[in-house]
């Protein structure tokens, strides 16, 4: 069984198809329709829902933690301990919530599809900002698409919703939620079993790692912004799953001595912090990395264990020297995250392992770090190309190199004759653009309807001397750029 809070009515369930979507839930169960299906792929954020989960402060309060998420790629099971609001749950009282009055005061909506989604989307932002800003807005309405009415009333509705925002309903009663949420907290292993399909709910690793050995042809479930498309856009069947996202063990992000270890089930949202402090390039990528309800969603683990080759994550850790740690029942293995790739969607992970969590360097001297993403679209957007570049240099020489690449290979990949030929050598435009020629003896790039293989490897080259220029004038900040 899993329990949750909807709105503020409790649900319990345990029959259902561990296939059904929150959208679905909504809509066809609880006959609720505000909640609307316009793509069912996580792109269009007419479906977006806010989550609410217990979360400890940074002064050790604690307090409700709201997110948005598309309802679209959400499995029910996903909610197990959770609150989840939908539009309908806004309204109080016959009153419309602040950020829906904004909505009307603004002209936020025309033929109104989307608006639900908009409204739910401006809540979290409502609910997560100290202050009005727009670069917020812009990033919390990137995931919600509004083919009508134009996005200069929807920020202006979002302006006025977190400027010194009225005190609502969910205020009032947050610290009863709280103690709900406490009475409903899982406390051993949940499960949703429809008869034929099943999902299961662990709590820690060493459950989860027993119920994967036990069942090796299940497929596991973090964030589900990936596997959830096979349900939703190939209507295939999941007979088994194991939900990860409520092993604490694997959320978590540690500072060890010289590395950062991320849980593989840490939302990206999570991850942003650590490695921004780190890195500034990761974390505006991250910023470019789908959307926000998306991040929400997904897992760093999860965008390494899918082995897609234009993942965004991958190149970006191989070029900094990241591992993984493996584990299978109760055994471990690190393994170079550059290793773990093998061939198009096939890697290394053996039979009923699962990555545990990721091991990040922390950034150390004289080594430049830059990433790019090239993209059709700045925001929610899938990489064309996505470059991670990452030199030592000392005294006007390359001492090493680490370049990799996303979209050039079936794989994420390093440009190891690109590589071998910079290292020892002098930095200057010479070099770099004898490197460029070097990296057509890296990659045989495909075309697709993304972009031409031309295309990508002339990119690649331009990547590289763009990097080269940024360090000649660090003052320029042209990074993490998208090309059209």
């Amino acid at each position: 069984m899993i329990q949750f809070l909807f709105n503020q009515e409790l649900r319990s369930e345990h029959a259902l198809d561990p296939n059904l979507t929150v959208l679905e839930y909504l809509r066809e169960h609880l006959g609720k329709p505000g909640t609307k299906e316009g793509c069912a792929s996580g792109d269009c954020g007419a479906c977006t829902v806010v989550v609410a989960e217990r979360h400890t402060d940074q002064d050790g309060l604690e307090r409700l933690r709201y997110r948005s998420l598309n309802a679209c790629l959400t499995f029910v099971s996903a909610l197990h301990g959770k609150q989840l609001i939908s539009v309908e749950g806004l309204k109080h009282q016959g009153q419309l919530h602040s950020v829906q009055q904004a909505m009307v005061d603004c002209h936020g909506s025309q033929c109104g599809f989307c608006t639900p989604g908009v409204v739910m989307s401006l809540f979290a932002l409502q609910k997560n900002s100290d202050a009005p800003d727009l670069h917020k807005a812009q990033e919390a309405l990137a995931g919600n698409l509004c083919r009508c009415t134009g996005y200069r009333p929807i920020l202006a509705a979002a302006e006025q919703a977190c400027c010194q925002p009225p005190a609502d309903p969910f205020d009032a009663a947050e610290a009863q939620t709280i103690a709900r949420l406490k009475a409903i907290a899982p406390k051993e292993t949940g499960e949703l079993n429809s008869g034929d399909k099943r999902c299961l709910v662990p709590l820690t690793v060493a459950d989860l790692a027993e119920l994967y050995g036990s069942h090796p042809e299940a497929r596991l479930l973090a964030g589900g912004t990936d596997l959830a498309l096979e349900v939703t856009q190939f209507h295939k069947t999941l007979p088994v799953m194991i939900y990860v996202g409520n092993v604490a063990e694997m959320k978590r992000i540690e500072h060890v001595d010289a590395h950062i270890e991320i849980g593989a089930a840490t939302p990206l949202t999570d991850c942003y912090g650590a490695l921004s402090a780190e890195y500034p390039d990761f974390g505006e990528l991250l910023h470019r990395f789908a959307s926000l309800q998306i991040r929400n969603q997904g897992t760093l683990g999860g965008n390494i264990g899918n082995a897609s080759p234009i993942g965004d994550a991958p190149p970006l850790l191989i070029a900094l020297g990241a591992q993984i740690v493996l584990r299978k029942g109760d055994s471990q293995r690190t393994l170079a995250l550059e290793d773990y790739f093998i061939d198009y969607r096939i890697t290394a992970r053996q039979e009923s392992e699962f990555i545990e969590k990721i091991i990040v360097p922390k950034a150390s001297p004289g080594w430049a770090f830059r990433a790019y993403k090239l993209s059709k679209r700045l925001d929610d957007d899938i990489s064309a190309v996505c470059a991670a570049i990452n030199l030592r240099i000392e005294g006007g020489v390359i001492h090493e190199a680490r370049i990799a690449f996303g979209g050039m290979a079936a794989i994420p990949k390093r440009a190891q004759a690109c590589e071998t030929l910079l290292t020892g050598k002098p930095w200057s435009q010479a070099l770099i653009e004898q490197a460029c020629q070097a990296l057509s003896e890296d990659f045989t790039p495909l075309s697709d309807f993304r972009a031409s293989k031309e295309y990508r490897l002339l990119s690649a080259q331009n990547l590289l001397r763009k990097y080269f220029i940024e360090l000649q004038t660090p003052h320029i900040e042209t990074r993490v750029t998208a090309y059209v």
